[in-house]
């Protein structure tokens, strides 16, 4: 029962089905009451999907993505292409560029949708509103909407009608997002009536999807947010643009986002892309920013996506005649570049705002360094959404409390994949997503094939089981997930039903189970409070303190609150650092950030009395950075960090060191 349907209140007036609808408009093929409310447990259910672009038909300069996703002009006027893709499709570049063959294809959409949309187009609108209207009858209860675009893939573009300003699109795809909902609600009689809402807290989104509708949340993912492009490694933005630009992207409904995505900014360094279109991403990094990727040996497990051996591209002929695309060594495949200084002040803008961290598309340099500031301050903030980051990281993800989903892979890779990880979902007790990246030109699952052994049936049943979804038509076009795979997102439940088939009921049950873990990571972000550093401000003490006549390395110096100062030891094993908090407290953690001098093998050495002292935590292993030691909670008046032996020549150097409670 606690996954059956639940009576809504305004049961036998079909609140589900609008009272007005444009005509002629797409068919939703789907029967049945939404469920609403909560589980037995207080819980929502339903399926979340993490990264989707509703409005990707107005970034790259408007003449990438063809279609719209409503028109006031009707559905006519909202699913037809490109005017350059008229007669055939000879002009149509991108389409020749991201699938092969000459780009040809009959450029008709509404009605008879003959070549699109299709799981191998990259360039035609797959968001059209109905089609996500189908996905939430199906049972998705959370869509993040990535407000998206990119400028310099705009500016170098055969068509486009509009500036490549990538604030502009953002602003202008906020906007729609707002309109859709207006537009919506005019079906349903009035503001706030509609399927589709638009949310700003997740007490908002849990009311939403107790009410049986659709969470609607923006994120952002851009290369250059707030300006910060960089330039022959020189920053174009300052602190300022960043607080300016973050405020005003709060203000308009933006939760979540990413730093960088495909180019290296003055934020972080970008995880690679593979193959040609690595090539043509690295030819727009030259393009943007005047340097080619640039690569060194990975320290662990994780790696960036291999660039060593990538194939041409025709985006090579953008290049200046002398200037060619690196190679690169197959044996160093980590991007030199991390979270800079600009990029630290913007994750922690992010925390101070509660917003939720992308960290898919990062090198994984910049996500070491963000999981380690989120782990020093216990901020669970921190979203993969679409198989875009190392998986290596997933653990660290979950024990921060953050959220997975997987991009939407074919049923038996994302089943193999959900396998994979099922373990991890148990131990930290979550649901699982997916991330479809719809108008994403990403690609998606092609069709099994009608004669696949457990192919689609139609028509089938919702996974909570109050609603049956058939073949999904549009116009003269009825689409099977089984032969054309998933063209559109009104696909999305055939897509999830396909799952079950393949993977069983465990993985669904686990996406079912999505939006109430989304909203967790979400909450937990809104009520996070930062802990009372008992280090700030208080006395320090070291062992030695390198001289320097214009700087000072003083040991007060790391714990003045800022990282523009930092203490620094003479150069050999045994040093110490000593902090009294004043009076007696109980210590649980301490965080230290170390500069390039850190320490490789030391201790945390708690005492009452300066004079007596136990060790609270060791590492052998310590690789610099930002470290987290968590021990049981002790009283102590008295922290020293104790310096066993050196990570490098240089003595031990900490710019901060934090000493809280918990």
């Amino acid at each position: 029962m606690a996954l059956g349907p639940t009576p809504s209140s305004a049961a036998g007036n079909d609140w589900w089905t609008p009272t007005t609808r444009p005509t002629p408009d797409s068919q939703i093929n789907v029967t049945g009451e939404p469920f609403t409310g909560t589980n037995a447990e207080g819980e929502v259910r339903g399926f979340v999907d993490a990264h989707d672009h509703l409005f990707a038909n107005e970034a790259f300069g408007g003449r990438l993505i063809c279609g719209k996703t409503f028109s006031e002009a009707g559905i006519a006027d909202a699913l037809k292409d490109c005017p350059e893709h008229y007669p055939d499709g000879s002009l149509a570049v991108f389409d020749f560029i991201t699938k092969g063959g000459d780009g040809r294809h009959d450029p008709v959409g509404w009605p008879t949708f003959k070549d699109w949309p299709a799981h191998d187009s990259l360039t035609h609108q797959q968001n059209y509103y109905a089609w996500v209207e189908r996905a939430w009858r199906g049972g998705q209860r959370v869509l993040v909407n990535d407000l998206v675009t990119n400028g310099v893939i705009c500016s170098v573009y055969f068509f486009k009608d509009r500036s490549c300003d990538e604030m502009t699109s953002i602003r202008l795809q906020a906007k729609l997002t707002y309109d859709l909902q207006a537009y919506v609600d005019k079906m349903y009689g009035g503001t706030g009536k509609g399927w589709f809402r638009i949310v700003t807290d997740s007490a908002q989104a849990r009311e939403v999807i107790k009410q049986g509708k659709l969470a609607v949340v923006l994120g952002v993912e851009t290369s250059e947010p707030f300006g910060c492009k960089q330039v022959l490694d020189i920053a174009q933005c300052s602190k300022a643009d960043i607080d300016a630009g973050l405020d005003e992207l709060y203000g308009l409904g933006v939760r979540s986002m990413f730093l960088c995505h495909k180019f290296d900014n003055a934020l972080c360094g970008v995880r690679f892309d593979e193959g040609a279109l690595g090539t043509a991403i690295n030819v727009g990094q030259f393009l943007s920013t005047g340097t080619f990727w640039k690569t060194e040996k990975c320290t662990g497990p994780q790696h960036d996506n291999p660039i060593n051996g990538a194939s041409a591209s025709e985006a090579e002929g953008e290049l200046p005649a002398d200037v060619k695309v690196p190679s690169y060594d197959s044996g160093a495949q980590c991007n030199t570049r991390g979270l800079t200084d600009l990029g630290e002040y913007a994750v922690r803008g992010m925390m101070k705002r509660k917003m939720m961290l992308e960290i898919d598309h990062m090198s994984v340099k910049a996500v070491g360094r963000a999981l380690d500031i989120f782990e020093a301050e216990s901020y669970p903030g921190v979203i993969s959404s679409h198989s875009w980051m190392d998986l290596n990281w997933t653990e660290r993800v979950y024990g921060l409390g953050g959220f997975v989903a997987q991009y939407m892979h074919g049923s038996e890779g994302f089943v193999a994949e959900a396998n994979r990880t099922k373990a991890l979902r148990d131990k930290y007790d979550v649901g699982y997503g997916y991330g479809t990246d719809m108008n994403g030109v990403g690609g998606w699952p092609g069709p099994r094939g009608a004669d696949a052994a457990n192919k689609v049936t139609y028509p089938f049943r919702s996974v909570d089981g109050g609603s049956v979804i058939d073949r999904q038509t549009t116009g003269e076009r009825t689409w099977d997930l089984n032969t054309d795979g998933a063209a559109h997102y009104g696909l999305v439940p055939d897509w999830i039903e396909d799952i079950r088939l393949v993977g069983g009921q465990d993985v669904v049950n686990d996406l079912f189970r999505g939006a109430e873990s989304y909203l967790d990571t979400w909450g937990a972000a809104e009520k996070h409070q930062a802990g009372v550093n008992l280090a700030k401000g208080a006395a320090a003490t070291a062992s030695s303190a390198e001289w320097n006549p214009f700087t000072s390395y003083a040991p007060n110096r790391a714990v003045d609150g800022t990282r523009d100062t930092r203490w620094a030891s003479d150069w050999s094993n045994d040093q110490w650092l000593r902090i009294d908090l004043g009076s007696t407290h109980l210590v649980g953690r301490v965080t230290l950030d170390w500069e390039r001098a850190y320490g490789k093998s030391y201790r945390i050495e708690l005492s009452t009395d300066g004079a007596n002292w136990q060790t609270a935590w060791s590492t052998t292993s310590g690789d610099g950075g930002l470290d987290t030691a968590r021990f049981t909670g002790t009283p102590a008046r008295y922290v020293r960090i104790h310096g066993l032996e050196r990570g490098t020549d240089w003595g031990y150097s900490l710019y901060e060191v934090g000493v809280h409670s918990s």
